[in-house]
């Protein structure tokens, strides 16, 4: 019970600071627009501020989930049962502290990089409206490279840079 009260408070502080800079990354002519509109506050926040500011808060709260992912493995030290105390549990009836350690990183491993994908594509989901085209996935960029692997590679087309008259 401490070990998870102490994580929560520790990551809730965390958390309201990354959401208020998120909403502070707005800028206010967008909310003004939204009222001049006739939207009243919870349709300008749901609708306009939100998807704006989720594009901010996504990054550095993926990375506070993974952090505290991480961090959950100092619980043993209240007495909270998690994958390292249990690895210490095993490993102390079975002898095999080595081979058990490299289990509990694996899964931590495994883990992370499951978090870590969905944070991509969370990511890739909330910053469509930024760019032309939303970027490869990283399943698309492997298929582009198996089509193309006995391809020559693509030669960089220069574009002569042509100066006005007067600066020649």
């Amino acid at each position: 019970m401490a070990a998870t009260l102490g994580l929560g408070l520790n990551e809730a502080a965390y958390m309201a600071e990354i959401v208020r800079a998120g909403m502070i990354s707005v800028e206010h002519g967008q909310t003004e627009a939204a009222q001049a509109l006739g939207m009243d506050r919870l349709l300008v926040m749901r609708r306009i501020v939100l998807p704006q500011a989720m594009r901010v808060i996504i990054p550095p709260t993926g990375n506070e989930t993974i952090s505290m992912l991480k961090t959950s493995s100092l619980a043993f030290a209240a007495s909270v049962t998690e994958l390292f105390t249990r690895q210490q549990q095993i490993a102390t009836a079975t002898y095999a502290v080595l081979e058990l350690l490299i289990v509990a990183s694996l899964w931590y491993l495994l883990m992370t990089s499951i978090l870590t994908v969905g944070q991509y594509y969370l990511e890739r989901h909330f910053g469509r409206g930024t760019q032309r085209g939303l970027p490869l996935t990283p399943f698309q960029r492997f298929r582009r490279m198996l089509v193309t692997f006995h391809a020559p590679p693509p030669s960089p087309t220069e574009v002569p840079i042509v100066l006005p008259s007067e600066h020649r």
